[in-house]
């Protein structure tokens, strides 16, 4: 059975995105970012809610852009090559390869993916993430911890859900971001 995996940058306040919706500041170096590509490696399947999928959706021609990295195109074909599922109302169609629509969040289909897939699952986006967490189908939690404080905006975790966690591994990166990785207790 596959593991359905949350993985958030998130200010030390516990923001992924700061007040007005802004990102730049949670951009990873290429130390962090080569530590990204190795954790998503693996992943068969995205999980999105509509607003991370618009986010996420630049990765599909980013390798075509002059200029580019050698993480960040790394970061593209590992992108390219899973498989999307976006929940979303409001989202006519996929705009990407490899993407689905799903309409509502149902967790018996999710625990349905989970058991059926061979790789490894991720969901991104907090809205999204809060539903999986308080269903509790969340079975580890990447979070890099980044060296700035938001005061505002989306938070990285959802309120009214308790959980208790254990630290499974940890890694300082030179840039002062720290990763934090967890399982339920």
């Amino acid at each position: 059975m596959a593991q359905l995996i949350y993985s958030a940058i998130m200010s030390l306040d516990g923001y992924i995105a700061d007040a007005d919706g802004r990102l730049e500041w949670a951009e990873p170096d290429e130390e962090v970012h080569a530590f990204v590509n190795e954790l998503e490696r693996p992943v068969g399947t995205y999980l999105y809610g509509r607003r991370m999928y618009e986010t996420m959706r630049y990765w599909e021609t980013a390798d075509a852009e002059p200029g580019q990295r050698p993480v960040s195109l790394d970061f593209a074909r590992i992108w390219q090559a899973a498989d999307k599922i976006v929940y979303s109302t409001t989202l006519p169609a996929p705009v990407t390869a490899k993407t689905r629509i799903e309409r509502d969040f149902d967790p018996d289909q999710v625990r349905k993916l989970k058991e059926a897939a061979d790789r490894d699952l991720t969901v991104g986006g907090a809205h999204l993430a809060a539903q999986a967490i308080a269903a509790g189908l969340v079975d580890e939690y990447q979070l890099f911890l980044v060296p700035a404080v938001v005061g505002g905006g989306t938070r990285a975790l959802p309120d009214q859900v308790r959980l208790n966690l254990a630290l499974a591994e940890e890694r300082r990166f030179g840039g002062g971001t720290v990763y934090l990785r967890y399982h339920p207790a």
